[in-house]
């Protein structure tokens, strides 16, 4: 049995890509979709006492997208691996790895399904009462330029508008993509949003900070979430609105924002984490023993392996 599911892992790691372009995503009703990612770190001599932080594996269940199957290679020698749900529900692998001479792989093999017709992404409805969501977070921090401006956003609601928090968020996404300029190398990854409203460029993380802060700071929860967009090179960054499940007062909905580009989400999006900033959802992070710092190349492949149209047999 062992035997079979190796030889079928290796199958799906050989598998070929559908085109995308060729697809009519409109007819689409269920896609299964193809992760591959290959993370090496270089160090100028050993290093002793690894301990590995993953957050690349997406949830079993987390609406209408289904976790198929993990496989995670390592090049070195690791000692104890553990898995375990963090608490915003993310799937974190943990490995120890005693000795590194001088590099490390880590390469991983995921297979996920989405539905299009599995209707809203329903949640616990204590997720709109907690302070995670709601409270600033160390990278969206507001300032007073942020607090200008979700005053504006505010201002323009209609009264109407200001008892749908749908509308609000959809207002405060088409000013964030408006606001911004996509530029690579203008920020990093412990640029704030104040920061990214201030230099007016950044990449898709800074497009959800200041999404996220602007959020919270009009009285609407919202996570980040850390996933995979068909065509996209990097990991992709998009946003949460956390809101009221309508005729269900025990449950919310999560209505999914796409800042950088300014749209809804849909299967093009493979959601992999959820946190209150990029550092709740990091894809690898750790700790080492020695006296020089590492460096980090990644290279992925995400697409289409199979789908299924409407109205097909």
């Amino acid at each position: 049995m062992k035997q079979e599911l190796v030889d079928v892992e290796t199958q799906i790691a050989a598998l070929n890509l559908l085109d995308v372009q060729g697809i009519d995503w409109e007819r689409v009703q269920r896609t299964a979709y193809l992760i591959h990612q290959h993370f090496r770190y270089d160090y100028p001599g050993p290093v002793r006492e690894l301990q590995q932080r993953l957050l690349i594996v997406p949830p079993d269940v987390y609406g209408d997208q289904k976790c198929i199957m993990h496989r995670l290679d390592v090049s070195a020698h690791v000692a104890e691996t553990t898995g375990e749900v963090d608490k915003f529900g993310n799937t974190v692998v943990m490995l120890s790895i005693p000795l590194i001479e001088r590099s490390i792989d880590f390469e991983a093999w995921i297979v996920v399904e989405r539905f299009a017709d599995h209707g809203p992404h329903f949640l616990p409805g204590d997720v709109l009462t907690g302070s995670s969501y709601r409270e600033p977070s160390v990278l969206t921090l507001p300032d007073e330029a942020l607090r200008r401006v979700a005053a504006m956003l505010l201002e323009g609601e209609q009264e109407q508008e200001r008892r749908q928090p749908a509308a609000l968020a959809g207002r405060i996404n088409d000013w964030v993509h408006n606001a911004l300029s996509y530029e690579h190398g203008a920020t990093g990854i412990h640029t704030t949003a104040a920061q990214a409203l201030a230099l007016g460029r950044g990449v898709c993380q800074d497009y959800a900070h200041l999404m996220l802060a602007l959020c919270r700071l009009c009285g609407l929860p919202a996570r980040y979430v850390s996933g995979h967009l068909l065509g996209e090179g990097g990991t992709h960054a998009w946003v949460e609105i956390l809101v009221p499940a309508p005729e269900l007062p025990s449950e919310a909905l999560a209505l999914a924002l796409d800042p950088t580009h300014g749209c809804e989400t849909d299967l093009h999006y493979i959601t992999v984490a959820v946190g209150r900033d990029y550092y709740d959802v990091a894809p690898t992070s750790g700790t080492f023993q020695a006296p020089y710092q590492g460096e980090l190349t990644a290279s992925k492949r995400v697409g289409p392996i199979s789908l299924e149209y409407a109205g097909s047999d």
